[in-house]
């Protein structure tokens, strides 16, 4: 879906998918901004705490692998 692509924000995606792009979004530039009231915004579109658990460890994730493979110069010629 290009309008995805281009911005979550505007692409006609449900309120769950959006709350948590957001959530990731978030998380990824600065994990310590995040706040009960984020974990709640989630909660208030359908998350349980397994969900929640499963998007953070998920984003966390990625952004682990992608530092290692920036720094081991991983997909650089």
């Amino acid at each position: 879906m290009e309008a995805l692509r281009r911005d979550f924000r505007t692409a006609p995606i449900s309120e769950q998918d959006r709350a948590m792009l957001e959530h990731v979004v978030k998380l990824t530039k600065d994990a310590t901004r995040c706040t009960r009231a984020d974990i709640e915004k989630l909660r208030e579109v359908g998350f349980d705490d397994r969900g929640i658990l499963q998007i953070t460890l998920i984003a966390a994730w990625f952004n682990y692998i992608n530092k290692v493979a920036d720094a081991l110069g991983v997909g650089r010629d």
